[in-house]
Order: structure tokens, then sequence, then C-alpha cells
């Protein structure tokens, strides 16, 4: 199978980081007013047949759930009074350079300003040369092997882009390897089983995000490459989700992404540095019976837990309690070995029990060391 090289001019060091705290005060949809969504999709590559598809699909949406579409190839609408017009703006598979300098200043204040962002497949082909956009979409595209069929892994059912979809999701498309993992400046939603398809180079694999930007708010996701994607009930429902995140006006709580040597208290554990971790370090040299706990994470009405780990040892499970290192058992998620101390994967469990207290995260396993916790996050 060819693997389609990597596009120019990538920007070294381009993403920036955007805070732990992703979210924003939500509107029900229902109650919302209606409003406008700009879809812009100018290329200057590449171009997807798709593209028309896409349009007519987010009308469709728009019709059925009270917004209006606006499509449109032209740059010149990218000024602060033309964007004001609109709760969200959709680059739909745009690749290239297609703003200029004044434009690019008008839509970082509109997002910087309040406004939204949904960036859908080649959207991450776009404004290498911009490190705002790269920070604005997340990670900018690398390579991709040929259409294929994937399951994809769902992380988070709380976004509205998600919450109609199971644990996996299998699906046929074009499935991007990009330059850099996301994860540490965003809330990734759903990831790539690279098991399950040829041609994924990056072990932990996001494929959807979403991020605060300013005052704004960012959602993006890498499928829609093919026609038949806006005929497909379930990504429609993805996309839909994603626009209506964007305008402000679809349920998501916040989300604290907490780093795992940011304990407050432990037995055992210490704090480990590598390479491709958050902030260069983790959770480390974890044995059986070890625990850490996190005065400042509150476990008070939290449901789901992510963890991002690594294991060369191994494996084992991570036990989510509330107020002690012997506190009640919220959930627990097995760890699997990953192959290496700086192969990370992400595991994720729903929190069967309530809790109060302050988080604690216990570990169990067999003999010598078990894994490394990278970042972690409850929602």
């Amino acid at each position: 199978m060819t693997t389609l090289t990597r596009r120019e001019s990538l920007i070294a060091g381009g993403l920036l980081a955007v805070g732990a705290m992703v979210g924003w005060k939500p509107v029900s949809a229902a109650a919302a007013a209606p409003y406008q969504v700009l879809v812009f999709s100018k290329t200057a590559g590449f171009r997807h047949d798709s593209i028309p598809a896409g349009i007519q699909a987010i009308r469709d949406l728009g019709t059925a759930n009270g917004f209006t579409v606006t499509a449109s190839e032209d740059s010149n609408v990218f000024t602060g009074s033309q964007l004001a017009a609109f709760k969200a703006v959709v680059f739909l598979s745009t690749t290239g350079d297609i703003l200029n300098d004044t434009q690019q200043a008008a839509f970082e204040a509109y997002i910087n300003g309040g406004g939204g962002y949904v960036g859908v497949h080649a959207a991450a082909d776009t404004e290498y040369g911009w490190p705002y956009y790269g920070q604005l979409v997340g990670a900018w595209f690398n390579s991709h092997p040929a259409i294929q069929q994937v399951t994809a892994r769902v992380e988070d059912h709380n976004h509205p882009s998600t919450a109609h979809l199971g644990a996996t999701w299998v699906r046929t498309d074009e499935l991007y390897n990009y330059s850099t993992n996301p994860r540490p400046n965003v809330h990734v939603l759903i990831n790539l089983d690279e098991s399950t398809y040829t041609g994924g180079n990056m072990g932990d694999h996001p494929i959807a995000w979403y991020h605060a930007q300013g005052s704004g708010r960012s959602f993006y996701t890498g499928f829609g490459h093919t026609i038949e994607s806006y005929s497909d009930a379930a990504f429609r429902k993805h996309l839909l989700g994603g626009i209506q995140y964007a305008a402000g006006v679809g349920s998501a709580p916040p989300v604290t992404q907490i780093e795992g040597e940011a304990f407050t208290s432990q037995s055992g554990v210490q704090v480990a540095g590598h390479n491709g971790a958050s902030g260069g370090a983790t959770l480390g040299y974890i044995d059986n019976g070890d625990w850490a706990g996190y005065s400042q994470v509150s476990t008070a009405g939290k449901t789901t837990f992510t963890a991002r780990i690594s294991s060369a040892g191994a494996g084992g499970t991570i036990r989510i309690r509330s107020g002690s290192a012997t506190g009640p058992i919220l959930g627990s998620v097995a760890v699997p070995v990953t192959g290496g101390w700086e192969t990370f994967q992400t595991v994720s469990t729903t929190l069967t029990g309530s809790g109060s207290g302050a988080l604690f995260l216990t570990f169990s396993g067999g003999s010598g060391s078990l894994f490394d916790v990278d970042t972690f996050s409850l929602s």
C-alpha cells in the first residue's frame, strides 16, 4: 500500500498550549435562537470531490436544527463585520494557503472574541504558514494510506458530536496521520485503533477533538473525505454536534486535563521523564499497591475517567477512588502493555460510583514496574 508523502511547508513548533480547561457555559440547542453558519471550502491544493455533498449535508442539518448556512469560497468574507454575522465557521476540506494576513487577523479576532470553528478532514491540510491556525485546528496533516475500513474508539460520550455513538464506530474513510499528536492541547473525543487498518503511524491516534480557543471554541473531525460520509446518519450527527458545540448551543461539560505527575500525595510513585509525554514527564515507577492523590481534583459529579498511559512493564489496573487511597471505588480500568515507556495509548471507563471527595488513583498488577500515567481527565 502506498502512503502519501508529508505535505510541504509544515511549521516546526506551531502548536501552542491552549490551557487545561475546555468547554463553555452550555445553552440548550432546543432553546437557542436561529443562527447563521458560514461553510468555507476554498482550496489552494488538492480539492475533494465530496465538498458539494458536504455543503448540502450541512444545509440539510441547518434546516432541521435551526441554523441557516452561507456557503462561500471567497476569502473576502473574512472581515470583522462580515464574520460577526456567524456563530460558527466550518472549514470544509479546505487546503493550502487560503487567507491573506489581513483576513487571518480578522478570523483570529473572531475566534478569540467568542466565535466558533469547525474543521472537517482536510481543514488540517490548510494554512501551514500560520501558527495560530495550527493551534486552532489542533494538528496538521502528515500523510494518509488508502481509503479503508477502521474501528474508531469513542473516548467521551458527553459531547454532542459523540453522544449517539457506541464504544466503537466502524466506518470507511481516508484516515489521516498527523504531524503531531494533538492530545496535550485538546480534549480527544475519538481515536483510531491502528490494529484494525493498514497505514496508521501514530500509535495513540486521535481523529476527533475539541478545545477552547480564547473566548471561542474549536472542533475538528478527521472524517469526511468520502462523498458517502455525508449521507451517513451517524456521521451527519457527528458533524451536527461539532457545529452546535462551535456555535455555543450544544452542551459539552468542561473537562480538566491533569498531568499524572501533578499529585499532591503519594505512596511509591515518582516523576519519570519521557519523550512524547505531555510536559516531558509522567507519573512513573508504579508498582503493585502504589497510589497517588490529587487534592486539587474533585470527584463530585464525575462520570468518565480517561488516561493516557504507557507500559513496557506488566500492565495492570487503575482504580479511581474518592476521598482517600482506601476510599470508595468509583470505577476501574485495565492498562495494557503498550510495548514501550514512550509508546502511549488511551484507556477510558465510565464511573459506576458517585464521589464527593478528592481524587485518588490506586494501582495494582504483577511484579515490578506496571505502567506510567501521562495525563488523565475526569468529565
